[in-house]
């Protein structure tokens, strides 16, 4: 049976089945137990201070080698003693320090990080956005596969507008020259390439933030061009709040906080953008309701 589990997930996994195999000098994981797994994360947690979620993560590797790798499906491995996550509180920047830190940023991780800022996005839902899940009349933008594998949708505050529509007149340009190049392509999900062999050529398809590379895509053949890395707007996040002055422990990641938490301070911005969302999807719903009558 297939599973749907991202890439980073199978990498995670795969590690933490190698260190487990080559902490026991090459043991067979058929001749362990509940002795060899306790010792092992013991020692990650006491010698290599591994922290809770890096040792669930180890965890559920072993849990899933264990029953869907080798098929054992011992009680003492369902009930194995999990270590408890730390509840910390997220870091905020104020206003005028996300103001500052973007003062310092330029060209398309500026872009990204005010997208990030003003919808809420991950990093790395921003980087695996597409064109087609953009909608400028709505001011809305729909997540795809988000955390869980769940859709949503956010607000696209107005102000983005016009420096989102530059931005895809550029990607859109460049897209073009690919075709003409025998290239053009981007990689679909799931299994749709088999589906729609000509979609992934189609400018719908193609990534808001699109790689600078070209790569040939084993599973086709086809030259696509990924989505940008995620540690593009990271590194750029970074060098622009070193020119600052800002002590705080934060990251690209800590912009997303602010619109959801829905912290004020001294702007009303995310309070704005969820009342806007709410006045287009009421909006949308009296449209739908008026055309359906007779």
């Amino acid at each position: 049976m297939r599973r749907h589990y991202s890439p980073r997930t199978a990498d995670s996994y795969i590690y933490w089945c190698k260190q487990y195999i080559l902490f026991h000098r090459k043991r067979h994981p058929m001749e362990m137990g509940k002795i060899e797994i306790e010792t092992f994360l013991n020692y990650q947690v006491v010698e290599r201070h591994l922290s809770a979620s890096s040792q669930a993560q180890a965890l559920n590797a072993l849990f899933f080698m264990y029953k869907h790798v080798l098929d054992i499906q011992p009680e003492w491995l369902d009930n194995f003693a999990r270590a408890k996550r730390k509840k910390s509180l997220p870091v905020v920047l104020s206003v005028n320090e996300v103001r500052e830190v973007l003062y310092n940023m330029s060209s398309t991780a500026k872009l990204m990080a005010n997208l990030i800022y003003g919808t809420g996005m991950r990093v790395n839902e921003c980087v695996q956005l597409r064109i087609k899940d953009i909608d400028f009349d709505l001011k809305t933008i729909t997540v795809r596969c988000g955390k869980g594998a769940k859709d949503r949708t956010t607000i696209l505050p107005g102000c983005l507008i016009k420096p989102l529509q530059q931005h895809l007149l550029l990607v859109i340009k460049r897209h073009k020259h690919d075709c003409l190049q025998g290239a053009g392509y981007v990689p679909l999900p799931g299994a749709l390439y088999k589906k729609y062999p000509k979609a992934g050529q189609s400018i719908g398809w193609q990534y808001v933030f699109p790689s600078t590379v070209i790569r040939v895509w084993p599973q086709t053949g086809q030259k696509v061009r990924w989505h940008c890395s995620a540690s593009t707007p990271q590194r750029a996040f970074k060098h622009a709040l070193e020119k600052t002055s800002i002590t705080k422990h934060a990251s690209i990641h800590t912009l997303r906080h602010y619109a959801v938490l829905g912290i004020t301070g001294t702007a009303s911005q995310p309070i704005y953008y969820k009342m806007e969302l709410i006045y287009v999807r009421y909006k949308l719903y009296l449209d739908i309701k008026i055309f359906k009558q007779p």
